[in-house]
C-alpha cells in the first residue's frame, strides 16, 4: 500500500501539457461572473458573502490548469472563511466552482498536488460540515465524498485517455518515420549507392579504357533519372497527392531485372520458382526489397566477388529469398548491422517473417527471408 502511494506521490504532472489559455477560460470566468449574478436575484437567501467571494476568485479559473494546487488552495481558503465568519454557505454556484478546480487537479495536476488538494478538499468538506451544522452528519459527509471521488476518477479518466492517445500519436508517429527511412533507403539510397559505385569504377579504368567512362556516364544518368522518379512520386505521396501510387507494386519482372549486370562487377543470377505470380502485394513488395538490398551490398561490399545468386521460391504457405556472393569477405562496413540490414530485418517481422544476414559457411555473404504468403495481415 505504501509502495502505492509512493508511486503515485512521484507520478509527474499530466502528459501531454495543458494547452495554452484560449478565449473559452475567459467566456468562463465571464459565465461565472454572470451566474453569480442570477443567483444573487434569483435566490435571495443565498449569502452575499459567499457570492462575493466566488466572483473575487473566478479568475482562478485562468490558471486552473498551469497552477491547479494553488488555485485550490486559494478557492477553498476563502470559501472556507466565508463558511466559518457567516456559519451558512451554501451554495450552487460556489460548489460547482470547487467541482471545477477538483477536476482540474486531477486532470493536470502533478501526483503531489493531487494527493495534497485532495486532502485540502476533504478538510475543507469536514470543516463546513462541522460549521453549518455543528456535528459531522454520516449521509452529508458519504455524499460529499462521493460528488469528490466522481469528479476525481472523472479527471483521471480523461487524462489517462488523453495520455494513452498521446502515445498512440507517438507510436503511430515512429512507425510513419522508419517507413519513410526504409522506402528512402531501398529506393533512393539505392540509386545512389549505384551511382557511387559506377563513379568509381569510371575513374579507375579512365587512363585504360576512355569508352568505360562513357558506359559509366550512361549508367549514372540512368540512376539518377530513377532516383528523381522514385523521389517525385515518395513526394507526392507525402503532400497526398491523389495522382500519386500509394505503394510500389513490384512484379515478378521487376525481380528479372535485378540480373542486370555492371561493367567490372560481379555477375548478378535471378533465379525464380514456385508461384510467384500471386503473392500478395505487401509481401512481393518486401521480397523485391530485400533482394535488391542484398544485390546492392554484396556490389558495394563483397571483396573479390564474381557472382552472386539471387533466389526466390515460392510454395503455398512461404516464399523464401536468399541472396549469397561467393566474395572472400568484406570491406568492414558490411560486417556490422547497419540501415540496409535493420531495414530488411524490419521488413520481413512486420510481415510476419524472418531475415537473417551472415557470412556464408564457405565464402562471401548470404541473406535469407523467409515470408509467409498469407495471415500476416490478421
Amino acid at each position: 500500500m505504501s509502495a502505492d502511494l509512493g508511486s503515485v506521490w512521484r507520478a509527474p504532472a499530466a502528459s501531454p501539457p495543458p494547452p495554452t489559455r484560449v478565449w473559452r477560460d475567459y467566456a468562463l470566468v465571464a459565465a461565472v461572473a454572470v451566474v453569480v449574478a442570477l443567483e444573487a436575484l434569483l435566490r435571495p437567501g443565498v449569502p452575499s458573502s459567499m457570492l462575493v467571494v466566488v466572483a473575487a476568485v473566478a479568475p482562478t479559473l485562468l490558471w486552473r490548469r498551469t497552477k491547479p494546487l494553488a488555485m485550490v488552495v486559494v478557492v477553498m481558503a476563502a470559501t472556507a472563511s466565508v463558511a466559518l465568519v457567516v456559519g451558512d454557505a451554501e451554495s450552487p454556484i460556489a460548489s460547482a466552482f470547487i467541482i471545477v478546480i477538483l477536476y482540474a487537479l486531477c486532470r493536470w495536476g502533478s501526483g503531489r498536488s493531487m494527493m495534497v488538494g485532495l486532502g485540502i478538499v476533504l478538510v475543507h468538506l469536514t470543516v463546513t460540515e462541522v460549521v453549518l451544522t455543528g456535528a459531522v452528519i454520516l449521509e452529508d459527509l458519504v455524499g460529499g465524498l462521493v460528488v469528490i471521488i466522481t469528479v476525481a476518477s472523472l479527471g483521471l479518466a480523461v487524462r489517462f485517455r488523453a495520455s494513452a492517445r498521446s502515445r498512440e500519436l507517438e507510436s503511430a508517429r515512429m512507425l510513419e518515420r522508419e517507413r519513410l527511412a526504409r522506402d528512402v533507403h531501398d529506393t533512393v539510397a539505392h540509386h545512389v549507392s549505384a551511382i557511387a559505385i559506377r563513379a568509381q569504377a569510371g575513374l579507375a579504368t579512365s587512363t585504360l579504357d576512355p569508352a568505360a567512362v562513357t558506359d559509366a556516364l550512361r549508367v549514372i544518368e540512368s540512376e539518377a533519372s530513377r532516383s528523381l522518379t522514385e523521389l517525385r512520386s515518395m513526394l507526392r505521396v507525402l503532400r497526398l497527392d491523389d495522382a500519386a501510387d500509394l505503394q510500389f507494386s513490384p512484379q515478378v519482372r521487376d525481380l528479372e531485372q535485378l540480373a542486370r549486370s555492371e561493367q567490372g562487377g560481379p555477375v548478378v543470377d535471378v533465379r525464380l520458382t514456385g508461384r510467384l505470380d500471386d503473392v500478395p502485394p505487401a509481401v512481393m513488395t518486401a521480397v523485391y526489397r530485400i533482394a535488391q538490398e542484398s544485390v546492392t551490398n554484396a556490389r558495394r561490399h563483397a571483396v573479390q566477388a564474381t557472382r552472386i545468386d539471387v533466389a526466390v521460391d515460392a510454395d503455398e504457405e512461404q516464399v523464401r529469398v536468399q541472396v549469397r556472393d561467393d566474395g572472400a569477405g568484406t570491406n568492414g562496413t558490411a560486417s556490422t548491422r547497419g540501415f540496409g540490414i535493420t531495414g530488411m530485418v524490419e521488413r520481413a517481422a512486420l510481415l510476419g517473417g524472418t531475415c537473417t544476414a551472415g557470412r556464408s559457411s564457405d565464402s562471401g555473404w548470404t541473406v535469407a527471408a523467409v515470408l509467409p504468403r498469407s495471415g500476416w495481415a490478421s
